[in-house]
């Protein structure tokens, strides 16, 4: 069993940086990934970033490519996504993912936490 805690959500204005954190309890597998999705009211979840919890492979959504970056922190079981040049459409609770590598990058996953919010303003 997988615990992840999400933090780091917040108003913003456009143009701006956020920097998601989600904190992993429990045993991670080596074949895992760990992922954020995100899911606007009215709106289909969406894939947004997953990283290899082994050598740190990662994939992006092509609307968040080049502004946003996932990276993880093996010592203390921590997966972060910087968001910068923030726009209005990524409005959205963000919520951090756990489960096989290549399933998460399919949309499936088999944790997750309960999210954190991110507002941009326009």
């Amino acid at each position: 069993q997988v615990q992840l805690v999400e933090s780091g959500g917040g108003l913003v204005q456009a143009g701006g940086s956020l920097r998601l954190s989600c904190v992993a309890s429990g045993r991670i597998f080596s074949t895992y990934g760990m992922g954020w999705f995100r899911q606007a009211p009215g709106k289909e979840r969406e894939f947004v970033a997953a990283i290899s919890w082994n050598i740190g492979v990662t994939y992006y959504a092509d609307s968040v490519k080049g502004r946003f970056t996932i990276s993880k922190d093996n010592a203390k079981n921590t997966v972060y996504l910087q968001m910068n040049s923030l726009k209005p459409e990524d409005t959205a609770l963000y919520y951090c993912t756990a489960g096989e590598f290549g399933g998460i990058r399919a949309g499936r996953y088999e944790y997750r936490g309960q999210g954190t919010q991110a507002t941009v303003s326009s």
